[in-house]
């Protein structure tokens, strides 16, 4: 079992930074596939990006490619999202997600464990 909180949410102007952290509890989170989603109004969860248990395999939604960087501290049991560049269109609840099985990097059906989301807003 894997509790998740994420930090670091707030509100910017577009071109700005945040850096979003997931705080694990779980003797296991080191062998899970730990990944970001995010929910706009109105709109269905979509995957952010995704980083294998060693850190060696990190994966990226298109639109984040090149202003987001996920990566993780297994010592630490924590997850992070540094996002750059902010755009308006970012704004979204953000959630982390870990997968025992790791059966699909993409897919928030193949995550069991959800945190509870932390809002990030970006002003134009």
């Amino acid at each position: 079992q894997v509790q998740l909180e994420e930090s670091g949410g707030g509100s910017v102007q577009a071109g700005g930074s945040l850096r979003l952290s997931c705080a694990a509890s779980g003797h296991t989170f080191n062998t899970y596939v730990m990944g970001w989603f995010r929910q706009a109004p109105g709109k269905e969860r979509e995957f952010v990006a995704s980083v294998n248990w060693s850190g060696g395999r990190i994966y990226y939604a298109d639109s984040v490619k090149g202003r987001f960087t996920i990566s993780r501290d297994n010592a630490k049991n924590t997850m992070y999202l540094q996002m750059n560049s902010l755009k308006p269109e970012d704004t979204a609840v953000y959630y982390c997600a870990g997968s025992r099985h790791g059966t699909s990097f993409y897919s928030s059906h193949a995550y069991e464990y959800w945190g509870h989301g932390t809002q990030v807003t970006v002003s134009s």
